[in-house]
């Protein structure tokens, strides 16, 4: 099995490039179990995406929302909103991810109307495609229908995926109505610029207050976005993307686990370890021996 590294930066943008040659999208399988992690980490991007589960169930999540995707049905997540996935009950979760510039779901004509008002709108963060309701089980197909052009790359391929995905978009919008409200947008990026400030500066000695100080709050207001959004407090999330940050260096350099804690911004080896373990399951010494003796095929 091939352990994938999902790389996003340091605002929690998505570095994978969402294209093919010649449209402005990208449609992929994504098997959960398969990224290093052990999960999808939270991260956004700037185009819009449709999901379909095509294996077990899985925990979306969206801001700070948590949604269960059965098999068999779809999510829509919006264009810049922070999301996620995890493994349901059984750890076999796979879907289908359909990414897609919002620039190409309409004709430039049509865009301000149609197409700008829902992906700005606060209240559209996600939508369930459930295939008990005849539109979100012609959404699924549409989605399907995508992917397996995108696969197969017959002659006018690119015509037929952009008539699915207009009408895609057509049945989205049919059964949606936008709702801007401000207060979540400031929301949104707060949070934002906050978890850009903690990338920049994890391997340094991180205080609550500094972190508040990033998003212009004070730290009880910090604390309640980190707990609604991520349900984490922001010392917690610290200590995480820690961890996410010494994985490569245990896979890749010679360092020892004492430096390696040193180098993500934790105080000693102990807490490290003990951190390492809680996230991990395993001890950093264990999981660095594991990926030498070809445990996880990189």
């Amino acid at each position: 099995m091939q352990i994938k590294n999902f790389k996003i930066d340091q605002q929690h943008r998505e570095l994978t490039r969402h294209k093919t040659n010649l449209l402005p999208l990208a449609c992929y399988k994504t098997t959960i179990q398969q990224n290093v992690h052990g999960y999808i980490p939270l991260h956004w991007h700037e185009e819009v995406q449709f999901v379909f589960v095509v294996e077990g169930n899985i925990r979306f999540q969206v801001n700070e929302q948590e949604i269960t995707v059965e098999k068999g049905n779809g999510l829509f997540i919006n264009s810049q909103c922070l999301h996620g996935a995890k493994d349901g009950q059984y750890r076999n979760g796979i879907y289908i991810c359909l990414n897609v510039l919002p620039s190409f779901l309409m004709m430039p004509e049509l865009f301000s109307a149609y197409v700008v008002p829902y992906t700005q709108a606060t209240n559209l963060n996600h939508i369930k495609l459930d295939q008990a309701t005849s539109w979100g089980k012609e959404a699924c197909a549409h989605i399907l229908s995508i992917y397996e052009l995108l696969a197969k790359a017959g002659e006018f391929y690119e015509i037929h995926v952009s008539k699915h995905l207009t009408t895609l978009w057509l049945l989205l919008i049919s059964n949606a109505k936008p709702v801007t409200d401000p207060v979540n947008l400031k929301k949104n990026k707060r949070m934002k610029e906050m978890l850009a400030w903690i990338h920049l500066h994890y391997d340094e000695a991180v205080t609550l207050e500094e972190i508040a100080k990033a998003g212009l709050l004070s730290k009880s207001e910090c604390c309640r976005y980190f707990k609604s959004i991520l349900g984490l407090s922001p010392i917690q999330y610290v200590n995480r993307y820690r961890i996410e940050k010494s994985l490569s260096l245990l896979q890749h350099t010679a360092l020892s686990v004492t430096e390696i804690a040193y180098k993500v911004g934790f105080n000693g080896s102990s807490y490290f370890i003990e951190q390492f373990k809680k996230s991990m399951q395993t001890t950093p010494k264990s999981y660095q021996q594991h990926v030498k003796n070809g445990g996880l095929e990189w």
